[in-house]
């Protein structure tokens, strides 16, 4: 077992008054056909040749993703929303990002929930045994029993309908590690491997959906990556995003076996054909030149930036 990455890209410093907030949430059970993107990229190269890619959750300059569209990013993950509530970004905003030359993927988690999302007061108020532990890192932010279908109506199916339908190019998927992380005493009598297992059924789930509505439309689960080891995973993603392999937040060199493992089967994806993006959270100039060398000599795309994804940096090479 692999242990989580120690960074980590809560919204948690500016979107926290959002907690109070009660709006209704777009229900489960959309219907609707997925578009296809009106434009394809015009000069992002196949996803197992980008070599560098943006990140970033909160801060959009007003609201807006023209800065990441000027950069020469080959790839951007942004979240769903511009204000990690309901404010999602549009068609129109996707589309003029895809045709800056970017493939582009919607951030959103599997394994946790914020309270400072959408989903949150209605679950607290209509289905509260859905919210397990509080994740003692992350205060407010709950683990959740994944495994239980109504995750899947009331969150999980929703969002990726909203990232079909505003174009993106795929979904980036936070907090696999939920399985490792979820408290057993909140886990309804799983074990480790079976809280695994269901996870991986999980991103299988959400490959099977989305891929029937597009074709080609891109799984990129955040760490985690022994999941490999669970049936159908490979399978079901593209590539894999890994926080952490060579630094941790901030500038210290990820020296713990764990940091050894999960680049051992963040290689073995690679070997399989799965695409990587190694995010590492450094400032320190050495430190981000040597992160991007690694990437180069690992052959994954790679991105040094700050531990709240609150602003770009510049890309690697």
């Amino acid at each position: 077992m692999s242990h989580r990455a120690t960074g980590g890209n809560r919204r948690r410093h500016l979107l926290a008054a959002l907690a109070s907030m009660t709006v209704l949430v777009l229900a489960a059970g959309w219907g609707f056909v997925a578009r296809r993107p009106a434009a394809s990229p015009r000069s992002a190269p196949p996803p197992g040749r980008i070599t560098n890619w943006a990140y970033q959750l909160q801060g959009y300059a007003d609201g807006r993703l023209d800065t990441l569209a000027r950069g020469r990013y080959q790839l951007a993950v942004v979240d769903l929303t511009r204000d990690g509530h309901t404010d999602y970004f549009t068609a129109a905003e996707i589309g003029a990002l895809r045709r800056s030359g970017k493939r582009t993927l919607a951030y959103f988690e599997i394994g946790s929930i914020e309270d400072f999302r959408p989903e949150y007061p209605v679950l607290r108020r209509d289905a509260p045994d859905l919210l397990a532990n509080e994740w003692p890192d992350w205060p407010g932010e709950y683990f959740v029993h994944y495994w239980d279908p109504r995750w899947w109506d009331r969150v999980v199916r929703p969002r990726v309908d909203q990232a079909l339908r505003a174009g993106f190019d795929g979904v980036y998927l936070d907090t696999p590690l939920a399985y490792e992380e979820i408290s057993l005493d909140a886990a309804q009598g799983r074990d480790r491997a079976r809280l695994a297992a269901e996870m991986a059924a999980l991103i299988v789930r959400i490959s099977e959906y989305a891929k029937a509505r597009r074709p080609g439309f891109l799984i990129v689960p955040q760490n985690s990556p022994e999941l490999r080891e669970q049936s159908g995973y490979p399978a079901a993603v593209d590539g894999i995003a890994m926080e952490e392999l060579f630094y941790q937040a901030t500038d210290e060199p990820c020296t713990r076996d764990w940091c050894a493992e999960n680049l051992t089967h963040t290689r073995a994806l690679r070997d399989a054909g799965k695409f990587v993006l190694a995010v590492d959270y450094a400032v320190r100039a050495d430190h981000v030149r040597t992160a991007c060398g690694r990437y180069r000599a690992e052959r994954f795309a790679g991105t040094v930036t700050v531990r709240d994804l609150d602003r770009l940096t510049a890309p690697c090479g």
